[in-house]
């Protein structure tokens, strides 16, 4: 009895190593704190967990694994085997997505935001870049337009954007800069030191990061209408690892995407329904921007767009194929 019970204990020792060492555990790099913008991350991260049976975890970090400029290069080298970054970060190396963050590009809404992002991510020139850096697109980070919070006096005409001193990324920094004004590319994370220090005299972000990284904190005023564009943020996966799984926990992962973008999408209109009271109870003055104001931002944008597709053509990509992608994405969208 003994000499059986002895067996039955080795075989459920073996058993369960053998189970730990057959479960996959994927480090995913993030950055800031949990928020609207990381809400799609843990509910894939809960959905391939219960679907594998715990078989297949995702590990979620913020900032322990790597600074958010760097997140690419980790995943090029395989430092982790998930992470999240934008496009703005590091132009040069992203080169084809960055014509999801020209300014004035016309998108509506966040449900148009995801189509034209996963268009632009499925096409070839998008894949042959990634896979440069070893990265396999897996769903965007959906952001609404951006708009500015400031200190002094609010800024509501292009005379007044001329010197003014903002923080703002990619196409968004260019589109200021044909007005006049000054863009900063400081990261997310410096964001309020920046303009508490005076660096900046506004900062361009989405509603959540206002939120996030406290600028609402110590803005005295806010564009509730200027909508000159958004920065695009991918979340993407290492391809060896991608490779590496099997395939019911590739299946689980790929399955999860769309219910984890509706997760975010359900998750970030709720922090929207809440805007006004937060606008309220900072004391943050609501501007709106007159429309002849913003038709005029529009008609300064337009040469950006034009120069985008020849720098990007002279460089051996499919630009303005993925430039009217992105209309024929909004149009179809639309129907």
């Amino acid at each position: 009895m003994n000499n059986l019970l002895g067996r039955a204990a080795v075989a459920a020792l073996i058993t369960a190593f053998a189970s730990e060492a057959l479960a996959t555990e994927w480090n995913v790099s993030l950055w800031g704190q949990r928020r609207a913008f990381t809400e799609h991350v843990h509910k894939l991260a809960e959905l391939v967990e219960e679907k594998t049976g715990g078989a297949f975890t995702m590990n979620i970090s913020y900032g322990g694994l790597s600074k958010n400029t760097e997140n690419l290069d980790g995943i090029s080298i395989g430092a982790f085997e998930m992470a999240q970054f934008c496009a703005g970060y590091h132009r040069d190396k992203n080169r084809a997505i960055t014509v999801l963050e020209l300014p004035f590009l016309g998108v509506g809404n966040l449900e148009e935001e995801v189509a034209v992002s996963h268009a632009i991510y499925a096409h070839p020139a998008v894949t042959e870049e990634m896979a440069q850096w070893n990265a396999k697109m897996l769903m965007t980070s959906p952001m609404p337009q951006y708009n500015l919070v400031g200190t002094g006096e609010p800024r509501d005409s292009l005379e007044e954007f001329d010197g003014m001193r903002v923080r703002a990324t990619g196409g968004l920094g260019e589109a200021f800069s044909a007005v006049g004004g000054v863009p900063t590319s400081v990261t997310s994370s410096e964001a309020y030191n920046a303009m508490e220090s005076g660096v900046v005299d506004t900062v361009a972000f989405a509603q959540h990061a206002h939120l996030s990284f406290r600028t609402i904190d110590i803005a005295s005023w806010w564009t509730e209408n200027l909508n000159p564009g958004t920065v695009n943020c991918p979340v993407v996966v290492n391809i060896d690892a991608y490779e590496a799984l099997s395939d019911d926990e590739r299946a689980a992962l790929d399955s999860s995407v769309d219910e984890a973008i509706a997760h975010y999408l359900a998750n970030y209109g709720e922090l929207l329904k809440q805007w006004d009271s937060i606008l309220a109870e900072k004391n943050v003055t609501r501007v709106t921007v007159p429309e002849e104001e913003i038709a005029r931002f529009r008609e300064v944008a337009k040469p950006i767009h034009d120069a985008w597709i020849s720098d990007m053509a002279s460089q051996g990509f499919p630009a303005q194929e993925l430039y009217d992608l992105v209309q024929s994405t909004l149009d179809k969208e639309r129907m």
